[in-house]
């Protein structure tokens, strides 16, 4: 019996779990020599290697999205704009996502980036005029809570706030940017999943060594071949190629609220790896953060698909 819509974005969020709770675990155990800016230029240009067959493939296929589709001169330029822009984000986003895992901490990274609800929320209120009622204001206040103890190490001292942490909540900002522009265009034009994460990694791959070579003029070419040929660039660059897959296919399915709370446990999963991979201990104050901002998260979620069916049946 096949899979209704819903249900296979269900089961593609769930994938995206897992892929997602082992991407930091990976991050950190590539060797110590390795930088976070080639690493995520690394990892990027693997995507692309391993995209180019899946591209290919489809295709071969019946189904060939925006190949195979007349679009008019206006819709193809904002296509390409969407498509450089959120490249663009999404090669920013690499960079700080690796930077972020290393300095902050696997397990604190994995926390900071399940802001990605709180900032689709606010930017929704400030570009969409959305109206949010007292529940969604209060579980909102209550995620902020949680993410600033965390970032204070369980102390709530502004003093011990984690610069390192701010910059990891960049991260879910420039996803969740990047995100509203892409459901934007599955939604009026036939682009299909793996056209949208092949376009993104290419761009990104380009951006990011653009500016490898900007900071290191004089060795960018040996610094970027040596790490792209690092096992763990490799790696890295498929399980974050296949998240992307399985995340562009979940959201054309169901909406990105619904998928990011199914995604949202993803933290502890990481808690767990790096607890064994990593030797990182696990300190009450993580656990108490991830309870309050999953449990925030599927407050959220809850609220709005309540209002949601509200606003279908007064239609």
């Amino acid at each position: 019996m096949p899979l209704s819509s819903v249900a296979k974005g269900i089961v593609f969020s769930l994938i995206c779990l897992v892929l997602l709770g082992t991407m930091p675990i990976i991050s950190n155990l590539r060797p110590a020599a390795i930088g976070a800016l080639p690493f995520a230029f690394a990892l990027s240009f693997w995507e692309v290697v391993f995209g180019l067959p899946m591209l290919l493939a489809e295709l071969r296929g019946a189904k060939r999205g925006v190949f195979g589709a007349e679009l008019a001169p206006p819709v193809l330029r904002r296509m390409v704009g969407v498509t450089l822009l959120t490249g663009a984000l999404f090669g920013g986003a690499t960079y700080l996502y690796v930077l972020g895992v290393e300095k902050a901490g696997a397990t604190n990274a994995a926390i900071a980036m399940q802001a990605t609800p709180l900032f689709a929320m606010i930017l929704e209120a400030l570009f969409l005029k959305g109206r949010k009622n007292a529940a969604e204001l209060g579980l909102t206040f209550i995620l902020l809570a949680a993410l600033y103890y965390l970032g204070t190490e369980g102390s709530f001292q502004m003093s011990g706030l984690s610069v390192w942490l701010l910059l990891t909540l960049c991260v879910p900002l420039l996803w969740t940017i990047a995100h509203t522009f892409i459901k934007i265009e599955f939604r009026e034009t036939p682009i299909t999943p793996t056209q949208v994460t092949f376009f993104r990694v290419v761009v990104s791959s380009l951006v990011l060594f653009v500016i490898l070579a900007l900071v290191n003029p004089a060795d960018f070419l040996t610094l970027a071949l040596g790490t792209v040929l690092q096992p763990f660039s490799a790696l890295m660059g498929l399980v974050y190629l296949l998240e992307l897959v399985f995340w562009f296919h979940s959201i054309r399915h169901i909406d990105i609220s619904l998928a990011s709370s199914i995604g949202a446990p993803w933290p502890a999963l990481t808690m767990i790896l790096a607890f064994f991979l990593l030797g990182d201990s696990i300190a009450p104050y993580q656990i108490g953060a991830l309870v309050v901002v999953i449990a925030s998260i599927f407050g959220l979620t809850h609220v709005s698909v309540k209002k949601d069916r509200t606003r279908r049946a007064a239609a």
